[in-house]
């Protein structure tokens, strides 16, 4: 339907724009339509909102107005009613220089360096209109959902605030990067800028001045890599960049196979998009700087490391640290290629079929053994002991399995060799011959058994020396024989050092040995609810 352009004093607003409902800056949405709606008199403006707070998909009685995004994400509104938004000196003095209630003054915050929030120095309530009406000195400004729509006149802005270090941005209605250009022209001293859900048009025209920017944020704005390589050319110093939650399925260099540039780039977050192939993260592969690439929440499904034919020179060489929880990774080889990577310290990869333990995953001390070089495991701190105990369990565990050859074992546990090796580790499984007490004693453990449950967590804990070869079902057995507990449904998790969470023991055919328990370990009983 065409939109009507009839009585064009009560309605300014043009197809496209950002608006926020008046009064409300938090329920944001675009514009797409502007006319009459059947049955009703007057001009309406056709809105569909983020949030999804609407009343329709843009049709009405039967007749289609627009297309919204979601079922009940639009709905029509008079023009008074909506707002098309301020200047950032205008949303400034609303933020600054009126009277604050509390709610206010602890959304006062920028974003540091570390994407984290850190509160503007405000020092009392009788002291901050004295001190945030000196626009002078303010070393950064958190404008979030204000309604700032345009950037207003920057020599008033870089008179105003010449200082402005860092600047919060987060969900207002900007829409185009001349905007975006402007301001930033305004504030010669702007090091870190959040544009966090301000919708962004695809056309990156006419953007120069983000030289001095070290640290910015463009997530949830539905950018995408082609127009992330037009910014470049402007984000000379940039050090961290942000773009999460953009739908990004692709990494599209311009210029050759791998991106380059961004020379000063150390960390890159990528979270929460729809990047599945593996072979996209590897375009970025010859940043020289990059240390952290962060994807958790993506699709990816496989990790290899490229032979010589895929690149010219030698992958990631300064990444230490790699977050790819959430994922979709179901084969432990890619866990074990990340050892190939020679930087990476620092590995995030739980929320992953094949290091979820409850999904059939291996577990923490498993990981650990797999990746040789890694000090932080999903956000823990390896220590050496817990790396040596972990590699010594995890010997002890290959070695209880069946294999059919020294190449399947190989194949199956790359590391193997080399810390059975290392720790002088024999092969302990019975011979045919007889047993006598000392072969006895070398399958038994000792486990520290601890009630949790609410009703047993007084009992005393109980060290007790087992076969390895008990299952998990049989423990469960035992513990209610040695806690004397009657009426008792038993749940087992294994306590494992530098874990935040213990392991359910779920599956009751189980050894101990396959599951993971091994000398001095701990095991926690709960009762089922």
């Amino acid at each position: 339907m065409q939109t009507s352009s009839e009585n064009p004093q009560q309605c300014d607003f043009k197809l496209g724009q950002r608006v926020h409902w008046t009064g409300d800056p938090h329920r944001i949405g675009t514009v797409k339509y502007i006319g009459p709606v059947s049955g009703y008199s007057g001009t309406w403006v056709g809105v569909d909102w983020d949030n999804r707070d609407g009343k329709h998909d843009g049709s009405v009685n039967g007749v289609r107005y627009f297309n919204a995004q979601f079922p009940n994400s639009a709905s029509f509104a008079r023009p008074h009613n909506l707002s098309s938004g301020v200047s950032l000196l205008q949303a400034l003095d609303m933020r600054y220089r009126t009277s604050s209630t509390k709610e206010e003054l602890d959304e006062m915050y920028v974003f540091s360096a570390s994407n984290k929030k850190v509160n503007v120095q405000l020092v009392g309530k009788d002291k901050i209109e004295d001190i945030l009406g000196r626009f002078e000195e303010l070393p950064g400004a958190a404008l979030s959902y204000l309604g700032v729509s345009s950037a207003g006149d920057p020599v008033e802005i870089s008179k105003t605030l010449p200082n402005l270090k860092e600047l919060d941005l987060t969900g207002n209605l900007l829409s185009e990067w001349q905007d975006v250009d402007a301001i930033c022209s305004g504030l010669p001293a702007l090091t870190a800028l959040n544009m966090t859900t301000n919708m962004m048009s695809n056309s990156v025209v006419g953007v120069s001045h983000l030289k001095n920017l070290r640290l910015l944020v463009i997530n949830n704005t539905t950018i995408n890599w082609s127009q992330v390589e037009v910014l470049k050319e402007s984000l000379q110093a940039i050090e961290e960049l942000h773009l999460m939650g953009n739908k990004i399925r692709e990494i599209t260099p311009t210029s050759s196979k791998v991106v380059q540039g961004f020379d000063s780039l150390r960390i890159l977050n990528l979270e929460d998009n729809y990047i599945a192939d593996w072979g996209e993260i590897l375009k970025l592969s010859q940043l020289k700087c990059l240390e952290q690439i962060h994807l958790n929440k993506n699709n990816i499904e496989h990790i290899w490391y490229p032979s010589t034919d895929e690149l010219s020179c030698n992958p990631f060489q300064s990444l230490r640290c790699l977050l790819i929880g959430g994922n979709k990774i179901e084969d432990v080889a890619s866990i074990d290629t990340l050892n190939l990577y020679p930087a990476l310290v620092d590995i995030r990869c739980s929320e992953n079929p094949a290091t979820d333990p409850k999904r059939g995953g291996v577990a923490r001390f498993a990981l650990i053994s797999r990746l040789a070089k890694v000090k932080v495991l999903n956000g823990s701190e390896i220590t050496p002991r817990e790396r040596k105990d972990s590699e010594i369990r995890y010997v002890r565990l290959v070695m209880s399995k069946p294999h059919q050859n020294l190449e399947e074992i190989k194949r199956l546990h790359p590391r193997f060799i080399e810390l059975r090796a290392f720790y002088g580790i024999e092969d302990e499984r019975p011979s045919n011959g007889p047993s006598g007490p000392q072969k006895m004693a070398s399958g038994l453990i000792t486990v520290t058994l601890k009630c949790v449950g609410p009703s047993i967590a007084e009992k005393i804990p109980l060290t007790k020396k087992l076969p390895a070869t008990t299952t998990v079902g049989k423990l469960k057995t035992l513990c209610l024989s040695f806690f004397k507990l009657k009426f008792f449904k038993p749940l087992l998790y294994l306590q494992e050092e530098g874990s935040p969470l213990p392991t359910l023991l779920d599956d009751d055919m189980s050894s101990l040995n396959d599951a993971g328990v091994c000398n001095q370990s701990t095991i926690l009983i709960d009762e089922e609810n």
